[in-house]
């Protein structure tokens, strides 16, 4: 290249243009072109300058201390060190071949020597680029005290646990990642959504960027700290620039504020505060990517989200508790320099049964706490974890924890099984049988009186303690299930149906609540207790139920939808001290076979189970309707999740109870049953003059005792339902405060069947003699006194109005003032039993 053409390319290409035409004379002939391969080193860095370079063709790469970045056509190399005598800052390699146009060092220091133009023109030149820099440098010191206070320097953690929710969520957050569009994160208190918003934007792109969070609660309500002012201080947002801004807990945000932000997230654009209304079009562009953090969602925010990342309660994801755990353990032993203790699997169960209110926050706080409280031992137990229970696990007592040997006699074969098949079943086909040949009479024959004096006393005061435990022994489904076994037999390629469970929940309440109904007048105008075979009609009919129906379906339908024995077994077990449950934390973290509920193979400890017969899942049981105590699911558990609690009585009906209509049809049906067996005693008392001999007669008012009594406690919730509406009260509805009057339906029960309880089930000796035609006058007999049978029962009507006002205000939570209508109506209802059972 000539040196006019060279001095023309100089002047077009290069920073020397700002030399005169003399000087560029001068440097021109002193130029040489060299060549440059690809990857090689011209100049590095630390190293003394030899030459100074110009760029004419080729990319060529230079490596700072902080960043790497190409240099451009004409760019000047070396010349600025030469200036400032220093060594050469950076090391350049080629990217691709290049040509460089290159002068030796010592030549050019006598070129600046000769014409001191070159020194001031540069020197002017790298005067204005300090001030540049000194200007760049006091913005940015500016912006970062601006910033300082909001920024977010890392990440605290990741997300721990293995359970499909964490694996969402990293999924959720690393797809956030890929670009800037904004976020959603939104959840419950305690879920560290500030630590995901924060993974977010250090596993982004722009990790090198600032990342600030602030405090909806706290902002003006101008928005001036993120919006900045008009001619003044810039916002959050300018001094952020292509950072990330978190808006943290964005339902506490003024309410000032939202449109602004919402203006924001559809146009990225926002308007500084202005003081005044002359400033106009002072409209900017936001750059920073913004991300939400929300306990509730605003939907004029969420639509206009691109990501939205809703982060799971601890409590649906008790699989990762003990990563969580683990995790808080090496981090505290870490910070306090102590050896890492490790946690007990009870104490780890415990954790696992507790809902967490405060999720990850509070399960930390735990865990520090439990850590400081540990001494003279290495490990965390379920005594120093002790997590504050919710209502479901309040005031418990697990039975099986605390006796051993009563656990394994109920994962034993014998309960039920052998008790089932090798007495009840045959004592149930003798007793049907002498029913049949027997007297017919209560006083001779001793199957009814088994049936009347015994059982109905004992299965009333049995409720309170053990529930709906009656059912596991109940001959009816022993029978069932043998149906069942030899259908299958006989059948073997018939498939049992599956349980048509829509219309049974919907009818198979009334239909047992018709079938009570049914028997209860059948009882009372045939006169079944002193009738022998009629009683063993009813004990056939409600077993043929149970075995037809084990025959088309599978498990026990009969028991759970139709049985009407059962429907009152179940109604009354809500009154029980003791329930079986399941640790729901144990088994959404440990357990995914559902043994228990589905049945299947041994496993671990669980042993071979068909399931449970009644389809009831014990971590799901909200009361004790439905479960019979049959213990499979006891049996079929390997992780020791099934509990068997001592409880305060009836605790569901006022905590996790869900009332149904059927059950109090039922209940009142029970109620109005007991006036039933009265009959005589009512007409006797009111001077009624009924002939109670015509079947007629007797049979319509049968029919008036079993509705009529129900007007009381109707007309009682009327009153209240009025005074309520006159005071403005929203008051319960008349299925959910009628469940209180269950203990008093159960009370009044057992003092009528005490009678015979106490006055006839003691003959049994002398029955079973007079039965086969022995003469049994010489065996024992244990009768009470009448005036103590009277004083029982009384006592016994007491108990249950009393219990039946205390669990009414229970169930209501409303004032004893305006419940007394139906305090008046338990206790109207009490004399009358009084007067009647005691006259």
């Amino acid at each position: 290249m000539e040196t006019a053409e060279l001095m023309t390319w100089l002047q077009e290409r290069t920073a020397m243009n700002i030399l005169p035409d003399e000087v560029l004379k001068a440097i021109a002939p002193n130029l040489t072109l060299t060549s440059w391969a690809k990857n090689e080193t011209i100049i590095e860095a630390s190293q003394p300058i030899k030459n100074v370079y110009i760029l004419q063709q080729g990319q060529v790469e230079i490596k700072g201390t902080k960043q790497t970045s190409c240099l451009l056509t004409g760019s000047l190399i070396n010349l600025r060190e030469l200036i400032l005598e220093q060594s050469a800052q950076n090391t350049i390699t080629t990217i691709t071949e290049a040509k460089l146009w290159a002068i030796p060092a010592e030549k050019f220091t006598q070129l600046i020597k000769q014409y001191p133009e070159i020194s001031q023109a540069f020197s002017q030149q790298l005067a204005q680029e300090i001030a540049n820099l000194s200007s760049q440098l006091d913005f940015e010191q500016e912006r970062r005290e601006a910033l300082r206070p909001y920024l977010v320097n890392k990440a605290k953690r990741g997300i721990i646990g293995k359970s499909r929710y964490a694996v969402r969520l990293r999924q959720n957050v690393k797809t956030a990642s890929k670009d800037h569009e904004s976020v959603l994160i939104f959840g419950e208190q305690g879920l560290e959504k500030d630590n995901l918003a924060a993974l977010i934007h250090y596993g982004s792109g722009d990790r090198r960027e600032p990342v600030i969070k602030v405090d909806c609660a706290k902002l003006q309500a101008s928005g001036a700290e993120i919006f900045g002012r008009a001619g003044g201080k810039p916002g959050l947002i300018e001094a952020v620039e292509k950072g990330t801004l978190i808006f943290n807990n964005i339902q506490d945000l003024p309410s000032e504020l939202l449109p602004s932000i919402v203006k924001l997230l559809d146009t990225k654009t926002y308007t500084p505060i202005s003081r005044g209304e002359n400033i106009a079009n002072n409209k900017k562009e936001c750059s920073a990517r913004l991300i939400i953090i929300a306990e509730k969602v605003i939907p004029e925010i969420k639509k206009l989200i691109t990501h939205n990342i809703k982060v799971p309660p601890l409590r649906v994801r008790k699989s990762d508790i003990e990563d969580q755990v683990n995790y808080y353990i090496s981090l505290v032993s870490r910070n306090k320099k102590i050896n890492k203790p490790q946690i007990s699997p009870e104490a780890l169960q415990r954790l696992q049964s507790y809902d967490f209110p405060n999720n990850l926050r509070e399960l930390q706080n735990l865990v520090e706490r439990a850590i400081v409280q540990i001494s003279g031992t290495n490990e965390l137990t379920e005594e120093i974890i002790w997590p504050s229970q919710g209502k479901k696990r309040q005031f418990r007592f697990n039975l099986l924890t605390a006796y051993p040997r009563f656990r394994n006699f109920l994962r034993s074969p014998w309960w039920p099984d052998r008790i089932n098949y090798g007495f009840t079943l045959t004592v149930f086909a003798l007793v049907v049988i002498i029913l049949f040949v027997g007297p017919q009479t209560r006083d001779q024959n001793f199957a009814l009186n088994l049936f009347w004096a015994w059982w109905w006393p004992l299965i009333l005061l049995s409720f309170p303690f053990v529930g709906r435990l009656w059912c596991s022994v109940c001959p009816f489904m022993i029978y069932g299930e043998v149906a069942q076994k030899l259908t299958q037999i006989l059948f073997p390629n018939y498939e049992l149906k599956k349980w048509p469970r829509k219309t049974a929940e919907k009818w198979g309440g009334w239909f047992l609540f018709s079938g009570f109904a049914l028997i209860l007048l059948w009882e009372e105008l045939w006169d079944l207790p002193n009738t022998a075979y009629l009683s063993s009609y009813l004990l056939l009919l409600i077993t043929a139920g149970a075995m037809i129906c084990s025959a088309i379906f599978e498990r026990r339908f009969w028991c759970r939808y139709l049985c009407p024995i059962g429907g009152m077994n179940g109604m009354f077990a809500k009154l029980a001290m003791t329930e079986l449950r399941a640790q729901q934390g144990t088994c959404s973290a440990e357990c995914n076979t559902y043994q228990c509920y589905k049945g299947g193979p041994e496993k671990g400890e669980g042993q071979e189970t068909n399931g449970c017969p009644l389809y009831s899942h014990p971590a799901q049981m909200q009361d004790n309707r439905d479960c019979v105590l049959c213990m499979t699911c006891l049996k079929a558990c390997p992780h020791r999740s099934v509990t068997f609690n001592l409880r305060p009585p009836a605790v569901e009906l006022w905590t996790t109870h869900q009332p149904r209509s059927y059950e109090v049809a039922l209940l009142f049906l029970l109620l109005n049953a007991v006036f039933l067996h009265l009959t005589p005693q009512i007409n006797d008392y009111f001077n009624l003059g009924l002939d109670l001999d015509n079947f007629w007669i007797h049979g319509l008012s049968a029919i008036a005792l079993v509705t009529i009594p129900v007007i009381i406690p109707l007309m009682a919730h009327g009153i209240i339902r009025l005074v309520c509406k006159l005071n403005q009260i929203q008051s319960r509805s008349f299925i959910e405060l009628a469940y209180g009057y269950l203990p008093l339906v159960l009370t009044v029960s057992l003092a009528y069947y005490l009678q015979m309880g106490l006055g006839e089930a003691g003959q049994v000796l002398p029955l079973v003699a007079t039965t086969f035609g022995l003469d049994g006058s010489g065996l024992p007999i244990w009768v009470a006194h009448p005036a103590v049978i009277a004083f029982l029962q009384g006592i016994t009507i007491i108990f249950g109005v009393l219990l039946t006002v205390i669990l009414s205000q229970k169930i209501a939570r409303q004032s004893f003032k305006l419940l007394l209508p139906q305090h008046l109506s338990s206790l109207s209802l009490g004399i009358a039993f009084w007067l009647l059972i005691l006259q």
